[in-house]
């Protein structure tokens, strides 16, 4: 049920652990795509353009979840690689603790702030109620997201890609069982497309949670072993709170793009969801690749095994140049059919804008395989303030799309606002991964020494 990857072949090893990743992604896709089919055919283009409206804050919020939750895991794949498993155990109870202090908050101050965010992001005034209805119960959400994420964090964290794929199946068929339910049946608007997305998480939390307690001996935690300790969770902090800011510090830069396109109409903003989607479901295997270099970056460090972290870095990264150019492919082929899932062929205009901005975006493929690879890496060996600050590059690219170009060039501009955010990463991670490594050959030079 665990997975040592400080041992055998990395390219092999990158594999069988990153494909549960990219299926378990895919159909995390898959049910988000659902939702957006049902809204745009069944409640039309604007409540479309309403739910793609929220997009950039969802990633702003639930980004941070996922990425605190993912700073979590990396000292828990640590201790693992190093075999110190009441460590590991230490480090799990911590988590919990905190996981639930971070939700509650968030929860709290995201619901109450939720309109007003919409308002100074100019949400178009005939969509920002349905937008509303949407993202309020998303946050509603924010304890089941924790919920989810810090358990299959753990369990990935240990090696185990598997078992996480298993119940986001689960949950994907439930997740288009309650869309047709609550949208079609019940007619509860956008927010039914919101509830059966959090409901459908809720459980797949829940099989989570039973499954590590009834499978996983090493994660017996005693009594002693689950009170607050301050030094687990400072490490916990330092490891978690960064990874969050990357995500949120990326996704503002985001935020400012959308705001950027909603100020060019409900046209526009339905045009950018679509391709957008279509995007999301082309750029699983990145974050499944990222993922997977966090888990093996971590337990190669915690077992002290530097020299393969290189390796492993040149292993993924031939996989994600093979799959950027296969991407591209199947778009110019295909992509005008993957959009009409969620636009009306009626709707011409909607349908030539977003496959332009979906070409654009995939021609630059091979920048976000990079992105993906060198940051999550870095994060891995222990060092999540470097991904922090090649989120400041990416927001300051994206900002100045939203604030500079959008104005003066109009859609065009939206079209490259994320692959210009991509490369900015890019110059930013990669000479800073080689710092990081040989910071770490002193660090360890000296502990022998």
């Amino acid at each position: 049920m665990t997975r040592d990857m400080t041992q055998g072949s990395p390219m092999k090893l990158i594999l069988g652990f990153c494909i549960p990743l990219l299926l378990g992604n895919l159909f995390q896709q898959f049910y988000s795509m659902v939702d957006t089919i049902i809204v745009g055919r069944y409640l039309g283009v604007n409540a479309l353009a309403a739910v793609g409206s929220t997009g950039s804050v969802n990633f702003f919020i639930i980004g941070f979840c996922m990425g605190v939750c993912s700073g979590f895991a990396i000292p828990i794949a640590q201790k693992f690689g190093a075999g110190d498993f009441a460590g590991l155990r230490r480090f799990v109870a911590n988590s919990v603790w905190l996981s639930i202090v971070f939700a509650i908050v968030m929860t709290i101050v995201t619901t109450a702030a939720c309109r007003s965010i919409l308002v100074l992001m100019r949400t178009p005034d005939d969509i920002i109620d349905q937008a509303y209805a949407y993202i309020f119960v998303i946050f509603l959400g924010i304890p089941v997201t924790y919920l989810y994420n810090l358990l299959s964090g753990i369990i990935r964290s240990m090696g185990d890609s598997k078992t996480p794929l298993i119940f986001l199946v689960i949950a994907a068929v439930l997740n288009i069982i309650l869309d047709l339910l609550f949208v079609i049946k019940l007619g509860m608007g956008v927010s039914g497309a919101a509830w059966a997305t959090v409901i459908s998480q809720g459980v797949s939390g829940v099989l989570c949670l039973l499954y590590m307690k009834g499978k996983y001996e090493i994660l017996k935690i005693t009594k002693e072993e689950w009170q607050a300790d301050k030094h687990f969770m400072v490490t916990l902090c330092n490891m978690g709170v960064p990874m969050g800011l990357q995500y949120s510090v990326t996704a503002i830069g985001s935020v400012i793009l959308q705001s950027a396109v909603n100020s060019l109409g409900s046209v526009a903003v339905a045009s950018v969801t679509a391709a957008s989607k279509v995007s999301m479901f082309m750029m699983c295997p990145f974050d499944a690749m990222g993922s997977t270099m966090a888990t093996y970056g971590g337990q190669n460090v915690g077992a002290g095994k530097l020299e393969r972290l290189g390796r492993g870095i040149k292993s993924c990264t031939a996989i994600g140049m093979i799959y950027s150019v296969m991407a591209l492919g199947i778009v110019l082929a295909a992509g005008r059919y993957l959009l009409l899932l969620f636009v009306d062929g009626s709707e011409t205009v909607i349908l030539g804008d977003a496959l332009r901005f979906l070409i654009i975006n995939v021609c630059f493929y091979a920048l976000l395989a990079l992105v993906n690879i060198v940051r999550f890496m870095i994060q891995g060996m222990g060092f999540p303030r470097f991904a922090v600050l090649a989120g400041v590059f990416e927001m300051a690219a994206r900002s100045f799309a939203g604030f500079v170009l959008v104005p003066v060039f109009g859609f065009e501009a939206a079209c490259f606002g994320n692959p210009f955010a991509w490369l900015m990463a890019d110059i930013f991670l990669i000479p800073a991964y080689f710092h990081v490594v040989k910071k770490l050959k002193g660090m360890f030079a000296e502990t022998v020494s």
